[in-house]
């Protein structure tokens, strides 16, 4: 009680000096409440008056930000030094260090994934405080996010497999692919990962195992404990959906994708990578990416299958508010993006270059060198597609969704004229 005494009024006085006052001391009253029976964390903020500022600032900068502090209060260790919070995560060092962790807790599994659970948080945090005071460009802060992504995958297939009951080898002859949004390296705090899981190996038992092995994954990467969850997964990319196996030889994939893969399944295709693994099985996967984007298409039969998948979404998500959802309303982020997979998948024939997996943005700008649609649309494009995800992330920051705006806030002319010339003999 003596210590609650002593903080409330700090924090009213920080609150009082920013932006939102009310706002502020609302969220900060909410953390404390879940910190409040934990004296230690109290102690710590009553003798450091830096890291209260520090908090201050984070709270009144988003709610989403005040919400992770209170699951995670752990990380009000974080705010002591400022050196460390902005500082550029350097990613082979954090391999390093969540190594040795790691190997201070070999044959503790649960112990395992928790310290992956907190050098999660611990490097998200960190860049969560530079994003805040305007150090990272988002497209930046989204490689680093992708970067973590893949680096605690590489870690988890690595202890999944070693505590697999049955292997028939001793090192797995296996990968998981990302596609959606860590596959084009545009990773959120918050985003699920869309994966799926490829083997290259011709033991009797491989497909059991691997199996296996992709199942421990999933559960290792989505479960709960004290010390939180890594991440939720989506798997429902991989060859024929929700019925289909969660993991398939590296021959049967290639095969789906040549036979009997939907056009939207090739769209998603383009913004699928190697996140971790045998990085054999990567190079195979990448191989057959590239096959089957550069195919030559029906550019009729392509546009109208594209416009499908469309209305499809579109009707998935309605909108009857009167405000324009920035990823789902016509001329919005669906929207380019799609036109980006059209693009590639028309013209990566002709142009091989189109099947890079480099991101929205780079391929916009390389259609529109091109020729294939007019530089300056594309240049148009590029800066709509920049204040559209800018605009999502600043929301999403303040648990705002889905995402809205006044109609007149965002022009989304290019996008509209854009639309209209690659599809209007599909309409």
């Amino acid at each position: 009680r003596q210590r609650l005494d002593q903080l409330i009024p700090q924090f009213l006085r920080l609150s009082a000096q920013s932006s939102d006052p009310d706002t502020t001391l609302s969220r900060l009253l909410n953390l404390l409440d879940g910190i409040s029976r934990r004296a230690s964390y109290l102690a710590f903020l009553a003798e450091y008056p830096q890291a209260l500022q520090r908090l201050t600032s984070l709270v009144a900068a988003s709610s989403w930000a005040s919400d992770y502090m209170t699951r995670h209060p752990a990380l009000l260790d974080e705010l002591l030094d400022a050196r460390e919070i902005f500082r550029t995560p350097q990613w082979e060092q954090v391999d390093r260090d969540l190594q040795s962790r790691l190997d201070d807790n070999a044959g503790d599994t649960e112990r395992q994934l928790d310290v992956l659970r907190h050098v999660q948080q611990e490097q998200t945090f960190q860049l969560l405080a530079m994003d805040l005071s305007g150090l990272l460009p988002l497209e930046t802060l989204s490689d680093h996010l992708s970067e973590l992504a893949d680096l605690l995958l590489r870690h988890v297939l690595k202890l999944s497999w070693a505590a697999a009951r049955k292997r028939h080898r001793e090192d797995a002859g296996f990968a998981i692919v990302a596609y959606g949004k860590l596959g084009g390296k545009e990773l959120g705090y918050a985003s699920d990962l869309d994966l799926i899981f490829l083997y290259d190996d011709d033991h009797p038992d491989a497909q059991e195992n691997y199996a296996r092995l992709a199942q421990l994954i999933n559960t290792m990467l989505s479960s709960y404990t004290a010390a939180g969850r890594l991440y939720e997964t989506d798997l429902r990319l991989r060859p024929n959906g929700a019925s289909g196996l969660l993991v398939s030889s590296i021959e049967a994939f290639a095969g789906y994708q040549r036979d009997h893969a939907w056009v939207w399944e090739h769209q998603a295709l383009t913004r699928a990578r190697f996140s971790a693994g045998d990085s054999r099985v990567g190079e195979q996967f990448e191989q057959i990416r590239k096959q089957v984007l550069c195919r030559q298409r029906d550019l009729a039969a392509l546009r109208r299958e594209i416009l499908e998948m469309r209305k499809k979404m579109h009707e998935g998500h309605p909108n009857d508010s009167g405000l324009f959802d920035i990823k789902h309303d016509g001329g919005g982020m669906v929207d380019i993006e799609f036109m980006v997979q059209y693009l590639v998948l028309a013209y990566a024939h002709q142009h091989p270059q189109l099947a890079a997996n480099t991101g929205n943005l780079a391929l916009l700008k390389l259609a529109g060198e091109l020729g294939l649609i007019s530089a300056e649309i594309a240049e148009q494009n590029c800066k709509l597609y920049r204040t559209l995800r800018q605009t999502q992330h600043r929301m999403r920051l303040n648990n705002q969704s889905p995402c809205r705006v006044p109609p007149e806030e965002i022009d989304i002319h290019a996008c509209r004229q854009l639309w209209a010339e690659l599809f209007r003999d599909a309409a």
